[in-house]
């Protein structure tokens, strides 16, 4: 027999979760399917900025948050031979960060920010071991079938399950993930072992020829550094059929011959196995089919050089949880219509602009030495007024005047 499911969410990461805890704040129960048979986050850590934190402490997570978390000092960027800082910016110093954008910037394990997310949304209505096999639309329905044999028929689906989304391929055929020709090492470091770093509690880029390397303090007790190095290639990706591929510790290394010691110690520290391709997802004409809609990586996958994969997913959750709580009890399916193209419409200019700026970055962080650094370095120094935007973005504030404006209530 198939069961019955007002919303289901395919995808119980980072904002599959958020959507869930949303839509039960205001009085919607959904279902969310994830295909591990456990929840675990892969990968090393996250940094969440306000316009992901000021959404989380609406949900009554910051607390717990802030607790396994490190505020960076400032954010700095250096070149790849020199520690001589080329800009800064005070984070945790004065409060400047929080003053500016009214919540906090966070680092975090992606462990401890899936513990507490499946925390607060507990076991009820979470159903693990459930790959999507296949989607059918009919009348009375969205038919989800499972790897595992399980069938559920939904109102409403929500595809958030990454960039190689399986939700995705039901609603556009010919949308696909890209390759973007870069690849990373990561990896997270005791404190103690990165004796030539300076200012540890920062967030910090060390950017050079063909790479650049990100690390910031993770943890509550600020002892660890988490860090992101990204190299160019290689030119084709070994591993279609999956985001890592493998290589030995000196091809980690070389690719960082000559930096400054900070950045040697850091990447020496971890015993390299895998590289971790970087994908995007290109534009998506649409992002709904008829009952289903897509949020987070599945729709807007981008380069994590702003470090908004993860807070641009929580902005699409709580915008469809605000428009999904004005959605009238006997809506049609006109009013899912209407409500999934006000959602694109609010989410698709502003994704799509932190996807380019985020490719025009990379280049940004790999210049190699010669006369473009000083107009990249007074680029740098303006980081604030090219970028605050980002950060500042209140996605409930804009859902919530939407919804006003519309004249509809949300719950």
């Amino acid at each position: 027999m198939k069961k019955r499911s007002r919303i289901a969410i395919i995808g119980a990461g980072i904002g599959g979760l958020t959507l869930a805890l949303a839509l039960r704040q205001r009085g919607i129960e959904a279902d969310v399917f994830e295909q591990a048979t456990q929840l675990t986050e892969i990968g090393a850590a996250i940094a969440l900025s306000a316009n992901g934190t000021r959404e989380l402490e609406r949900l009554g997570c910051l607390a717990a948050l802030s607790a396994v978390s490190t505020e960076p000092t400032e954010l700095i960027y250096r070149g790849w031979k020199s520690d001589a800082r080329i800009a800064a910016f005070p984070v945790r110093h004065d409060r400047a960060y929080v003053r500016q954008f009214g919540a906090p910037y966070f680092g975090i394990h992606r462990a401890d920010l899936q513990r507490i997310l499946s925390g607060a949304h507990g076991g009820d209505r979470l159903h693990l071991g459930h790959r999507v096999e296949r989607l059918v639309e009919r009348e009375d329905g969205v038919h989800i079938s499972f790897g595992n044999g399980e069938q559920v028929v939904a109102d409403i689906v929500i595809g958030a399950d990454g960039v190689r989304s399986a939700v995705r391929r039901h609603v556009s055929a010919t949308a696909a993930m890209r390759y973007s020709r870069t690849s990373a090492f990561r990896g997270i470091v005791p404190i103690e072992a990165l004796p030539s770093l300076p200012d540890p509690e920062a967030i910090q880029f060390w950017m050079g020829p063909n790479a650049h390397l990100l690390h910031y303090a993770i943890g509550g007790a600020s002892k660890a550094v988490n860090y992101f190095a990204v190299v160019e290639g290689p030119g084709v990706w070994p591993n279609p059929e999956g985001s890592t591929a493998p290589i030995d510790h000196k091809t980690a290394l070389d690719a960082f011959r000559g930096w400054h010691p900070a950045v040697i110690e850091m990447i020496d520290a971890s015993r390299h196995t895998i590289r971790w391709g970087l994908f995007t997802v290109p534009p998506v004409l649409n992002w709904s089919r008829g009952r289903v809609a897509l949020m987070g990586d599945s729709v807007h996958g981008m380069l994590p050089h702003h470090g908004q994969g993860a807070n641009t997913t929580i902005e699409d959750a709580v915008t469809l949880a605000v428009l999904l709580s004005a959605l009238p009890d006997r809506s049609n399916s006109r009013d899912l219509q209407e409500l999934f193209s006000s959602y694109q419409s609010m989410r698709q200019r502003r994704t799509r602009t932190i996807q380019r700026s985020a490719w025009a970055t990379n280049r940004e962080l790999h210049l190699p030495d010669g006369p473009e650094l000083k107009s990249r370095d007074r680029r740098v120094a303006a980081f604030p007024d090219r970028f605050g935007w980002i950060h500042a973005f209140d996605a409930q504030a804009v859902a919530r005047q939407h919804v006003e404006d519309r004249e509809l209530v949300p719950a």
